[in-house]
């Protein structure tokens, strides 16, 4: 009789477990964001895997907005046969970009990585939000695991990085028909090869709002520690490392010359090459009153063409890039890229 009621306990304990992990693995990928029609800029660490499988980059650009919104790898194909992809997530710090190149060299080795130096100003961790749409879709690997560790706020805690429904159970009450429809269906890709499109004209509205006055412009010790990782990763790797500051220059992103100026030291010191854009913006031809969505924030597709058109020439008369163009191997995923960016572009414009 006791022997009976141990097993029909046991059963009992174990058909509970086994229903608490059957919800567990539903809830999981219900509850957690799908950054489609909200935050975009969530999906853009994960949609580099498939990319990379299908076609290896010969550029590889890495950083915050500045990058993913200002340079279009389908019309670099387009023009100059240059194979790049953006590895670019909203507000990606320095550590950030050095963790998604080392974890992007797991799978490629491209000739030039190309960094936006805007995240040299931070010398913390500044948001889980932001985190959360850089790392989650990273794929497991030490290097997540190290990405994690150096990007975590005080409020943060690993186990909710291994098991994510520890910091999306409460989502209950947002849910959407999105939640439930690519809860278990692959999403649909929303940047061309990293890059967001943008077609809203928001023009700037007089002279670009300069910085306020700092008490300190020394660049953090921790932004030049990583930026030396960087270095030294490219150099093993037999990789061209280049800076640059994109074009945008306005309140909320001022690049105070006393921060140019260091960078400028910095790449001197080491023999990179540093380009800021700022200065360029008229000889690039951009147009703050057609280019740029947000007032001058940022550029738009019509920005991005013009900077992506002109960067691509210098990259191509610097780094004696291939020109791929006429090879199947390279035109086959990237003309059906090019036409994918076309249509998602005129999409876009008709749905404003």
């Amino acid at each position: 009789m006791k022997k009976h009621i141990k097993l029909n306990r046991t059963l009992a304990i174990l058909s509970v477990s086994l229903v608490v992990i059957a919800i567990l693995v539903v809830a999981t990928p219900i509850l957690q964001p799908k950054y489609l029609s909200v935050s975009t800029e969530g999906s853009l660490t994960a949609e580099y895997y498939p990319h990379v499988a299908d076609t290896p980059h010969d550029v590889l650009f890495i950083g915050d907005c500045e990058v993913y919104e200002s340079f279009v790898p389908a019309l670099l194909y387009e023009e100059y046969g240059i194979s790049a992809y953006v590895r670019g997530s909203a507000q990606q710090l320095i550590w950030q970009s050095y963790y998604l190149l080392e974890d992007a060299l797991r799978y490629e080795t491209p000739k030039v990585v190309v960094f936006n130096v805007l995240a040299m100003k931070y010398g913390t961790p500044q948001s889980e939000a932001y985190n959360r749409m850089t790392l989650d879709g990273m794929a497991w690997s030490q290097v997540k695991v190290d990405a994690i560790n150096a990007s975590m706020t005080e409020e943060e805690s690993f186990a909710s990085y291994v098991w994510t429904l520890l910091r999306f159970h409460d989502r209950w009450n947002q849910l959407t028909t999105e939640d439930f429809t690519y809860a278990f269906k692959e999403k649909p890709i929303v940047s061309d090869s990293g890059y967001l499109l943008q077609t809203a004209i928001r023009p700037m509205v007089g002279e670009a709002v300069a910085g306020s006055p700092l008490a300190d412009y020394t660049l953090p010790q921790t932004s030049f520690d990583y930026l030396d990782k960087m270095r030294q990763l490219c150099e093993a790797n037999g990789i061209q490392l280049v800076l640059i500051k994109a074009p945008t220059n306005t309140f909320g992103y001022w690049w105070y010359d006393q921060w140019d100026e260091q960078i400028v030291d910095y790449a001197q010191k080491h023999h990179l090459e540093y380009l800021n854009m700022i200065p360029y913006a008229e000889e690039i031809g951009l147009d703050w009153q057609t280019d740029t969505y947000d007032a001058g924030i940022h550029l738009n597709v019509y920005g991005a063409e013009k900077l992506t058109l002109w960067f691509g020439r210098r990259l191509q008369e610097s780094y004696d890039l291939p020109d791929h163009r006429g090879d199947a191997t390279y035109d086959t995923p990237w003309l059906a890229r090019i036409a994918t960016y076309q249509a998602r572009k005129n999409q876009m414009k008709e749905g404003q």
